[in-house]
């Protein structure tokens, strides 16, 4: 886990060292103080969301971050752990959710740059999932893989509703992980543009 002093990141974010230690104090930033001495660290995850939350530009240095970071929302915990294999074993950071109440939470949170979204589940569904994220300010910008075994016409409402593409159950690996590569390349064009 890589980590950054808080003159890593005033120098990055170009602000007196002070103002980052009442981002801090005040809880906007997470940190954690080593033993002994007392100084703050921030983990590069952290200081991600918190660039992300502030709507600041994240320099390129840091966007790895959170390019390979995907979130896993499916009510059936075979599925979820299924996709959680092969992501890891592609060299993706993988976080399951498996409901919609869950995955807001685990989105605003964590932050990834991609989220697999199952459209049938209890409570909140995927539809609901994908209004919220599209309309949530610091996470609206998320992309999202739909997964389900539902049919054409409720996979196209999904992409009406802002899904960014779809794949059909059942679905062979190698599909997964190409079309999560799409979405992230098509999406780090756009942050490069």
């Amino acid at each position: 886990m890589k980590t950054l002093t808080t003159g890593d990141i005033a120098k990055v974010c170009d602000v007196n060292l002070r103002t980052v230690i009442r981002w801090i104090e005040r809880g906007e930033l997470q940190a954690f103080k080593l033993p002994g001495r007392g100084n703050n660290r921030v983990t590069e995850k952290d200081f991600v969301a918190f660039m992300r939350k502030h709507g600041m530009p994240i320099p390129e240095q840091f966007q790895h971050a959170a390019l390979n970071r995907v979130l896993i929302v499916d009510d059936e915990v075979q599925v979820t752990k299924a996709i959680n294999r092969v992501l890891r074993g592609a060299g993706y950071e993988a976080i399951e959710a498996n409901d919609g109440f869950s995955a807001g939470s685990k989105l605003m949170k964590e932050r990834p740059a991609l989220m697999t979204l199952d459209l049938s589940m209890p409570g909140l569904d995927g539809y609901d999932v994908i209004r919220f994220v599209r309309q949530a300010p610091g996470i609206s910008d998320t992309k999202i893989l739909v997964i389900s075994a539902l049919d054409e016409r409720d996979l196209e409402r999904a992409i009406e509703c802002g899904a960014d593409a779809v794949l059909q159950k059942p679905f062979a690996n190698s599909e997964l992980l190409a079309a999560i590569e799409t979405i992230l390349a098509l999406g780090q064009r756009k942050v490069g543009s």
